[in-house]
């Protein structure tokens, strides 16, 4: 595509760009904590640990203050289960990860026949997404009223729409037509502060101010990588959400919480070092990496190294069909589950559930199961990536939970994390956090950040965009140059359109803004 064709994107893009200009928003402002985390995960490793452990705690101090509406959420959902009601729960990228995570735990906990399907958890474009972004599909409102009754959403049930900012139209959709379908109230949960909400988007101020939608705040302040929600406002909506689902009663919430909160606290952080250590290495000496999870965990593993594509500007698990594409990549780390002998056992041994997918006919087959089970997590991936690459070597990162541990074991370093007294949820919890630190610092190792901006991420839909201007424009600004919003703008779809998938659009935008202005 030519700079002219971008230029017309870039104008049509400006036209609703006030929808989607968040950086007021705390989820999207730099953590002060983390300005030099980049150096940090480089020079002083254990530095980093503990800042980003310290960062987790004061979440949870947050949640602390919030277990009165966690009850009352509770008390609900009790409610809703008892009168023969169900519950969903939506959500985009990483609050549909979560949505997802939780429908397995509950299953994992409840496998009687009259509760284990009670519980649907649901994203913005299926299943699939799960496993890589589906492009654009959060920015329609329509298409979240239409998965949640497609799901068999009805009069009796109730919704918990979750958004890490709350501003996410998908979700923003599915909480509308919850409204108009059922007796009960949704829930809304999101993690920016109501004011700044309300000024800055209007579609965030009609729910917050409407009487029909209970809304649960949840702010925690900015995330330690700036913008990247998978960490603290995830982390604290999937814990605030799991409580109330798993336990519907005050006394075992707080014993939950409690528990978990005193045994992240006594955590040795510094032992992560090596493992973080030793992934990095493994990349950089282009070697590449299993991550090994049996059922137990599988979904929580799942989740982080999914999600590192996006964040980081990382090929995406490959998918099998793709094979005869010029563009097919593999992916850093991948996923495998010894245990599952082919991709829909895989996907039963994730979710707990044959996989659920969009079938609408407009989308023409492009996200539904017989696309999902291209991108196969069972032991046959092993032998797949030996045929398509032959001349490298894949090491394990193993993850496995024994008794009141998780063990993790890779390339000899062993380390078996305490998990005496906690539940289900707490234990997901726990690796999410590990995980998520681990990862982080991985990545900062690998420079995939600068400070604590994501200058390697993805532009997949309009807040995105609207995220790699301002960051691109915050670089500027350390050199001294002031470009204005739409002058960035016409930068990026000029770079969105050439860039390959694992390559900084932020750091090409600058660089796009810079040549021009030379020209």
């Amino acid at each position: 595509m030519g700079n002219k064709e971008a230029r017309e994107k870039a104008e049509s893009f400006m036209k609703i760009a006030p929808q989607f200009m968040l950086g007021k928003l705390t989820t999207e402002t730099p953590h002060p904590d983390t300005a030099d985390l980049s150096r940090l995960s480089v020079e002083a490793l254990p530095q980093a640990l503990e800042i980003l452990k310290q960062i987790d705690l004061r979440m949870l101090e947050v949640m602390e203050a919030k277990l009165p509406e966690v009850e009352l959420l509770a008390s609900e959902i009790r409610d809703t289960l008892e009168s023969g009601g169900n519950i969903f729960m939506s959500g985009c990228g990483s609050t549909g990860r979560l949505a997802l995570a939780l429908e397995t735990i509950w299953r994992s906990v409840h496998t009687e026949e009259n509760l284990r399907d009670r519980v649907t958890g649901f994203m913005a474009g299926g299943d699939l997404a799960l496993i890589k972004a589906v492009e654009e599909f959060e920015d329609y409102t329509d298409y979240g009223g239409r998965q949640l009754l497609d799901l068999g959403f009805g009069e009796n049930d109730l919704l918990l729409a979750i958004t890490e900012g709350g501003e996410t139209p998908f979700v923003i959709g599915t909480a509308w037509k919850a409204v108009e379908t059922s007796r009960r109230k949704p829930w809304f949960l999101y993690c920016n502060p109501d004011d700044v909400l309300v000024e800055r988007v209007e579609r965030s101020r009609e729910v917050i101010e409407s009487d029909r939608i209970r809304k649960m705040n949840l702010t925690v302040g900015p995330m330690a990588i700036s913008g990247s929600t998978r960490m603290q406002a995830t982390t604290i909506q999937m814990l605030a959400a799991g409580l109330a689902l798993i336990y519907q009663d005050s006394k075992s919430i707080r014993r939950s919480f409690q528990n978990l909160q005193q045994k992240y606290a006594a955590l040795d952080i510094g032992s992560l070092a090596p493992f973080t250590k030793e992934e990095s290495s493994i990349y950089s000496r282009g070697d590449y990496l299993f991550y090994e999870a049996g059922e137990d965990f599988a979904i929580s593993v799942l989740t982080d190294t999914t999600e590192r594509a996006p964040t980081f500007s990382l090929f995406p698990f490959e998918n099998q069909q793709d094979q005869v594409k010029e563009n097919f990549n593999p992916c850093l780390c991948h996923l495998v589950l010894p245990e599952a002998a082919d991709a829909p056992e895989g996907y039963r041994m994730l979710l707990g559930r044959d996989p659920r997918t969009v079938e609408w006919p407009e989308l023409k087959g492009a996200i539904n199961t017989a696309r999902l089970y291209g991108h196969d997590f069972s032991r046959n991936i092993i032998e797949f990536r030996k045929s398509y690459l032959p001349d490298v070597r894949h090491l394990t990162f193993s993850i496995r939970g024994k008794i009141d541990e998780i063990l993790f074991d890779l390339n000899g370093h062993h380390r078996a994390i305490d998990c005496a007294g906690l539940d289900v949820l707490s234990k997901h919890m726990i690796l999410k956090m590990l995980l998520n630190i681990h990862s982080t610092l991985v990545m900062g190792r690998m420079g995939r950040y600068e400070g604590n901006i994501m200058t390697w991420l993805r532009s997949s839909n309009n807040k995105l965009i609207d995220r790699t201007i301002r960051y691109a424009s915050l670089l500027l600004e350390k050199q001294g140059i002031e470009a204005e919003y739409e002058e960035i703008c016409q930068a990026c779809f000029v770079e969105m359109e050439n860039i390959r998938p694992d390559q900084p659009i932020v750091l090409h935008t600058v660089k796009r803004v810079l040549k021009n202005r030379s020209c």
